[in-house]
């Protein structure tokens, strides 16, 4: 089983995945994990990637694809993956589609974490008390994430929504009441 969990910053998305981890004993994959692991490892992979972003520039999709590739061949005994944060993009999306397909897998399940800006703002600030994040203290950089999801990143949905695969979730409320939305959408 093959999940992308996806919504917006503060939408809970590190909170649903440990829970989904857990319960369904998948291997998460984020790529930001990956970067710092490859960047701290000085893989080829890692290298690569440093030489763009030391110029400012985005780091390629096919650099990106391939730390999910290696981090999937090393775990195809897993239960299966859960992708967090990941595709950001619908050329991420195809190339997600293609790279799985073929090792004979291919994603189950898009779970899109509804909540509005208000209740977003609201839980990222207090996630700065804990975090420390920069980029979490600023309602101005708050709501330019918020901005760059609706405006790059939610096209993913659509490429999802015509596979049938996607299914949304409303991302308010208790944890475990979430949990269990999203727990009777993967049982069914």
């Amino acid at each position: 089983m093959n999940i992308i969990i996806f919504g917006p910053p503060g939408a809970g998305k590190g909170t649903q995945s440990d829970k989904l981890i857990e319960k369904y004993d998948l291997t998460h994959i984020a790529t930001g994990d990956l970067f710092r692991m490859h960047l701290g490892n000085n893989t080829p992979l890692g290298l690569e990637a440093k030489k763009y972003m030391e110029e400012g520039n985005l780091v390629p999709d096919k650099v990106v694809i391939n730390m999910v590739e290696d981090k999937i061949q090393e775990s195809l005994d897993s239960s299966g993956f859960i992708f967090d944060g990941f595709p950001r993009t619908v050329n991420q999306a195809i190339s997600l589609d293609s790279m799985l397909s073929s090792k004979e897998l291919e994603i189950n399940f898009l779970i899109s974490l509804t909540v509005d800006d208000k209740e977003l703002i609201s839980r990222i600030k207090k996630r700065s008390l804990v975090s420390g994040r920069v980029d979490d203290q600023s309602e101005e950089k708050i709501n330019n994430r918020i901005n760059v999801y609706k405006n790059e990143t939610l096209p993913v949905l659509n490429h999802y929504k015509n596979q049938n695969k996607y299914h949304s979730i409303d991302g308010h409320g208790t944890i475990e009441n979430i949990f269990d939305s999203i727990c009777s959408k993967i049982d069914n």
